[in-house]
């Protein structure tokens, strides 16, 4: 600990100086003649704990205090005085003055005084670095709840509960338009997530890699149109692909949504914007794309393919196929071009194998095994594609479904009290973050957060029944690092603060 003497006579410098060293042999002192030369030493030095005398030439050490506690807040501060009237005294605690030394001073006084100074200066200063620490960890922490934010609310999985306090704790802002840009990247290209990170910072939020799909939500600039913002940031994206691999990247643009509730639209938008990736542009947006046909029902086209989106996420494979027979029943009463309606409805099969992608599930891209000649030809090949994509599908999850539950479950049970994310958990069980929260869903009835959420407070209400331990202990050992968070969601559960939880089970106890 660094200690500076600030007194305009020497002899009573010297004199303190000794009897600090002999008796706190750890401290290294410096001396200061004056307030000034103080105010400079201070700078350089930056000390702990100030011995300050308080009637010295020109500046008095109540002035120095009070000029250096605006520039560093932590030192403390023992006034020497050879006075015993301390009008002054309101006033120099609220500068830190934590005690008088009145001259001359008993040896035995002196001691005791800078012995239980150190030790508050040495408690404030652990409570610093536990503070530090705990904010390092947050900054880490950070990353990962930003992809589980933004990977959850593009597939509706998480509790509003939870949505409303990430969003509060990442500072998120909730108000104002925003939009979703997914990035195709080729695989083998991870390392690239940090990157992409740095790049979108600024301007929105990263999920969760999983195959070759990064989906980011853009918060919208309004001193900029739609267009140029996307464009900028997608360029600054693309830039990042090695020379030899720029044609295999490509981002899907959706449109502007108002509300967090609302942003799987466009999600949906920015994934089927990428059905193409041949065009002589590495981006596309969902807004450019061309008309079904000119007969006006192209809005109900692009309906279609997002409801798909949520009929093969959810397993619905006869509303799949009961789409797609009035889709071409449709084409077929408009005499639509067989060829123009063999791409349309190939552009949905191939929707339904990318919604496949999403959840882990590898299925051969599907092809017409020839040129279609007649409806009732493309009716059989249809539900003939659509049959293997639902047989992959059923095949994949009847293998996994019993055994992964319960596997994930017991994860999440055992490390509750760690920094507990999909892409984790997907890295465990080597699955995908989707496929997870899914199964979650399906399953339980719950996401994985709610899970978490609930054996954190369970194992919380456990620690409550030990009167020796403190909610703030509580909290950091059950996996939050903030307490007032925690407050909030155990509140949230059980109508009850986690100190009135305690206070009745402590009474029922007794």
């Amino acid at each position: 600990m660094k200690v500076l003497i600030v007194d305009d006579e020497e002899i009573e410098r010297i004199g303190l100086s000794t009897i600090l060293l002999r008796n706190f042999p750890s401290l290294t002192i410096m001396q200061a003649k004056n307030a000034k030369v103080a105010i400079e030493m201070t700078e350089a030095f930056q000390p702990e704990l100030i011995f300050m005398d308080i009637k010295m030439p020109g500046m008095s050490g109540l002035e120095a205090v009070e000029h250096l506690h605006s520039r560093y807040p932590t030192i403390k501060y023992i006034m020497i005085t050879a006075y015993a009237t301390f009008d002054y005294a309101h006033e120099a605690l609220k500068l830190g003055v934590k005690d008088y030394l009145l001259k001359p001073s008993k040896k035995s006084e002196i001691i005791e005084t800078v012995a239980r100074v150190m030790g508050e200066i040495e408690a404030e200063q652990a409570q610093r670095r536990e503070r530090s620490l705990k904010e390092q960890a947050w900054q880490k922490a950070l990353p990962i709840m930003e992809a589980d934010i933004v990977t959850q609310l593009l597939f509706d999985h998480v509790h509003g509960i939870q949505v409303e306090e990430l969003i509060e704790l990442l500072g998120i802002q909730g108000d104002g338009q925003k939009f979703v840009m997914s990035l195709l990247i080729p695989k083998g290209s991870e390392h690239f997530y940090t990157k992409i990170k740095e790049h979108v910072q600024d301007a929105g939020y990263v999920g969760a890699l999983y195959g070759r799909q990064l989906p980011i939500i853009v918060m919208r600039d309004r001193s900029l149109s739609l267009r140029s913002q996307a464009i900028t940031l997608a360029r600054k994206l693309l830039a990042l692909a090695p020379q030899g691999e720029r044609k295999e990247w490509f981002i899907g643009i959706g449109n502007c949504y108002d509300s967090f509730e609302q942003i799987r639209k466009s999600y949906q938008e920015s994934l089927i914007a990428t059905k193409d990736t041949s065009l002589h542009v590495s981006f596309r947006f969902y807004s450019d794309l061309p008309e079904v046909s000119a007969g006006g029902s192209n809005r109900d086209y692009k309906e279609m393919e997002k409801r798909l989106f949520e009929q093969i996420r959810n397993g619905q494979w006869t509303e799949v196929s009961d789409s797609l027979v009035k889709l071409i029943h449709q084409f077929e009463q408009e005499q639509t071009n067989l060829n123009h309606a063999q791409q349309r409805v190939l552009e949905l099969l191939w929707i339904a194998s990318r919604v496949l992608h999403e959840l882990g599930i590898e299925a051969e891209p599907p092809l017409y095994s020839a040129e279609v000649r007649s409806y009732g030809q493309l009716m059989r090949e249809t539900n003939l594609l659509l049959q293997l994509l639902q047989q992959v599908y059923e095949e994949y999850y009847e293998q996994l479904e019993n055994d992964s539950i319960q596997q994930i479950k017991r994860y999440i049970i055992d490390n509750s009290h760690l920094d507990i994310s999909l892409e984790g958990i997907a890295a465990k069980v080597n699955l995908s973050p989707i496929y997870i929260s899914k199964l979650f869903k399906d399953q339980l009835g719950i996401n994985y957060i709610t899970f978490l959420t609930e054996c954190r407070i369970e194992k919380a209400k456990k620690l409550m029944t030990d009167g020796e331990k403190s909610l703030k202990e509580i909290t950091f050992e059950v996996g939050y690092q903030d307490p007032n968070y925690f407050s909030k969601v155990f509140k949230k559960l059980y109508g009850v603060t986690p100190k009135e939880y305690r206070k009745t089970l402590m009474s029922v106890k007794g």
